[in-house]
């Protein structure tokens, strides 16, 4: 019985401390900080599909996704070196991996489409105030 209890506390302790990052995927939100690489799309300022992720791909425009280095971090935008210019990308997106928290690709769009590990990007579930 005891051991049973163990394992049970155990398990809700993963549950509770896993908490915040599971809701920040859920809102559709990438937890990024200086220095992280990070796959982002290479279209340029004028594409609005803003894709990003953990793991290389495509973004939803279709185009590569490229390496990046995060440079800084404010509110809801990442400042992103790639090739050689920083380019700003919003850290919250519309659209989010539907293949769950196991994947780990994090993929984030402005635009519907697929996440690099081929699965439908979903509509982020936004709360109403």
């Amino acid at each position: 019985m005891k051991k049973v209890l163990s394992v049970a506390v155990m398990v809700l302790f993963a549950l509770v401390a896993s908490f915040p990052a599971l809701a920040e995927m859920h809102k559709g939100k990438m937890t990024l900080k200086a220095g992280d690489e990070i796959y982002v799309c290479g279209c340029g300022d004028k594409c609005p599909c803003d894709t990003m992720a953990r793991k290389e791909g495509k973004c939803s425009c279709g185009a590569d996704l490229v390496k990046g280095t995060v440079t800084k971090v404010e509110k809801d935008k990442a400042m992103i070196m790639v090739n050689g210019q920083e380019r700003a990308f919003k850290t919250t997106g519309k659209y989010m991996c539907a293949c769950g928290p196991k994947c780990g690709c994090d993929t984030i769009s402005q635009n519907p489409g697929k996440c690099v590990c081929g699965s439908d990007l979903k509509p982020v579930k936004t709360s109403k105030k």
